[in-house]
């Protein structure tokens, strides 16, 4: 691999395809398709070397451990964009390691490459108050994080999002049942920007046995996945053990409902069947099936002319379509150092994180499978269905290593004595085979081994240090803690099966809890509608002692708040006989509100309370109420506030 293969090229666009140039694109596609299908019969790849390269995503926080587009200022203090380039979100950024041998030790020097990376974030990070954090979802993320305000100001993100718009010709729906659950639209495609992966990369010894590894990668995803996971929240929801999987297959999903039920599936998905043919039948399958969004202009020979003229072709365009169809094992064509064409594998279902060195450690786990299962077993497809493999992934995502899965002929089997008694011992082999530095062998999948045994992975460390925080503090102040205990710990040389649960205390958390509104506000909220009566309102402030509800119209919009203090003026008037019984909310409710929305800052806040007499603030976006925002939750944190921010208070929100 060179080392730009892994991210560059299919991030190099010049926008929307119409007309002639979708013509030309689509032509370019075909051609590079059909040098492709010869290259594959002529075996003109390259062969008998292995090589591993990997995409590290992360997320940027500010010093209150928030989500803060600074990407692309980061981007010009490291100056080297051959390493570090943007992801779709501001407060994203992707960086790349250099390809290394397989054998001996480029595990070993694949972790610390990126070590040294991070570091330089990290570096060029503090001179500007920004701080990376490595989660497959970073638990202080809000929706209100996600327009496109936010989006990376690239031609590839903003053509993609045009096109997928316009393709799905409504909003996205997001709807996913954990623990809790997550029912919500967004109008844009940027709820993928809540997603950060870490991902693998193999190139195949023997390109002709393509189909045979693809298909065993397409098993392995799940277990490599259930012993993996770090991404359990989103919008503080408790979800799956891996909500990216499910995020990101519904941030890209253009299908639109139809009349008429249709055979078909989304850009980001599992695939539809175990691979028959040679890796041109994923390719062929992702023109056939996948619409081009985005175009790019040839400034060369096409794919045919390149090839017939003795040269290596680029494929320029087809790893430009493949970058928008985001199958979880994905194909890879790419040219090596020695200017030879080669053929890999990209395992994109890991998140990013707890460590590098855990992910290091997933990625031999699948490696050292991929090593010894494709010399053992001929043919995936004659010992599993694929719906089995599907069904098996999805199980991970949900319940990491507490799913249960349909293995090999059949068998009913847990994740996590699959993973402990069976596959590790065929990992351990797999890396022998492949001449892997015994020292790192037993590193990688020690880290494995301990993380199974204890069931401690990064979803598990984040639950269980919610759970220790319960009724402590407010959801926002314990999201906080949560990503100001990864940050601590991702600066120590643990990993996560040997972390401590998060603390309300950790460092430098309790000094920025509250700087926004989403920090302290109640998003379990009751409303009553305009005519309900003022009884009901009476009632439900006394079943759940609260002291205002919102009023909304029954579209859902925000159009009045009803306050304790007016139900007992409004009952006053009706026992002294000044008022009707049976009154409508509509009569007592406020109507002149003061409204903030989640970002603004709890010192506005406190200074609206104040300046409008009022007792309790509703928390709005687009004329919809979201939380509430009361006296109450600054009981504890209104010192700090003042404290650390002075009484003044900027205007926004206002």
């Amino acid at each position: 691999m060179a080392e730009l293969e892994t991210t560059q090229r299919h991030k190099e666009v010049d926008g929307e395809l119409n007309g002639e140039s979708r013509r030309d694109y689509m032509h370019a596609l075909l051609s590079e398709l059909r040098a492709l299908e010869r290259m594959v019969k002529g075996g003109a790849f390259e062969r008998g070397v292995s090589r591993i390269g990997a995409e590290q995503e992360m997320f940027l926080v500010d010093s209150a451990f928030q989500p803060t587009g600074a990407a692309m200022p980061l981007l010009e203090k490291l100056k080297d964009p051959t390493r570090y380039t943007t992801e779709l979100g501001a407060f994203n950024l992707e960086m790349n390691a250099s390809s290394q041998t397989f054998a001996g030790d480029g595990l070993a020097t694949l972790e610390a490459e990126l070590h040294q990376l991070y570091a330089r974030v990290r570096e060029a990070g503090a001179t500007m108050g920004v701080t990376p954090v490595l989660a497959g979802i970073l638990p202080t993320i809000h929706k209100t994080d996600l327009g496109l305000e936010n989006m990376v100001p690239k031609p590839r993100y903003q053509a993609l999002n045009r096109a997928m718009q316009r393709a799905r010709g409504e909003h996205f729906d997001f709807s996913i049942r954990g623990m809790d659950e997550l029912v919500v639209k967004h109008d844009s495609v940027m709820v993928e920007a809540t997603c950060a992966s870490f991902q693998v990369h193999l190139q195949l010894t023997e390109p002709e046995r393509f189909a045979q590894m693809y298909n065993l990668a397409q098993m392995l995803t799940a277990p490599v996945l259930a012993v993996g996971t770090n991404s359990p929240l989103l919008f503080g929801r408790r979800l799956w053990s891996e909500t990216r999987i499910a995020v990101f297959e519904q941030s890209c999903d253009i299908r639109t409902p139809g009349l008429h039920l249709r055979d078909s599936i989304g850009r980001v998905s599992f695939g539809r069947g175990w691979l028959k043919g040679s890796v041109v039948d994923l390719f062929k399958e992702n023109v056939s099936r996948f619409r081009p969004l985005v175009g790019t202009t040839q400034d060369g020979p096409d794919g045919l002319e390149a090839l017939e003229a003795g040269l290596v072709p680029s494929m320029k365009a087809l790893r430009l379509h493949s970058g928008t169809v985001y199958r979880w094992n994905r194909p890879c064509y790419g040219i090596s150092d020695n200017g030879k064409p080669h053929l890999r594998i990209e395992l994109r279902c890991l998140p990013s994180g707890p460590t590098i060195a855990d992910e290091v450690a997933n990625g031999a786990f699948w490696l050292g499978l991929m090593s010894e299962l494709g010399a053992t077993i001929d043919d995936v497809a004659e010992r599993m269905s694929f719906d089995e493999a599907r069904v098996n992934l999805y199980a991970a995502a949900r319940d990491g290593l507490r799913a249960r899965f349909t293995w090999l002929d059949g068998e009913e089997v847990l994740a996590q004595p699959l993973v402990l008694d069976r596959l590790l011992p065929l990992a351990r082999a797999g890396l022998d085979r492949a001449k892997v530095n015994p020292k790192d062998i037993n590193r990688y999948l020690g880290i494995i081994e301990r993380r199974a045994r204890s069931l401690h992975t990064g979803s598990s460390w984040q639950l269980n240090s919610l759970s220790r925080m319960k009724g402590r503090g407010t959801p926002g102040a314990r999201a906080t803690a949560l990503v100001a205990g990864m940050v601590a710990r991702q600066k120590s040389d643990t990993v996560v099966a040997d972390w401590e649960l998060a603390t309300l205390s950790e460092k430098d958390a309790a000094s920025t809890d509250f700087q926004k509104v989403s920090q302290l506000m109640v998003s379990d909220i009751y409303s009553v509608s305009p005519d309900d009566p003022v009884e009901l309102v009476s009632e439900l402030m006394a079943w759940e002692r609260v002291r205002y509800v919102p009023v909304e119209d029954e579209k859902g919009r925000l159009v009045g708040l009803v306050s304790s203090r007016g139900v007992m003026r409004h009952l006053t008037d009706v026992a002294r006989g000044a008022a009707p019984r049976g009154g409508a909310v509509s009569a007592i409710m406020k109507t002149d509100l003061v409204t903030v929305t989640p970002d603004t800052s709890t010192a506005t806040a406190i200074a609206l309370m104040k300046r409008h007499k009022v007792g309790a603030l509703p928390v709005a976006v687009d004329g919809h109420i979201v939380a509430m925002l009361t006296e109450n939750e600054f009981v504890d944190a209104a010192t700090k506030v003042l404290e650390s921010q002075g009484t003044g208070a900027s205007k926004d929100g206002a």
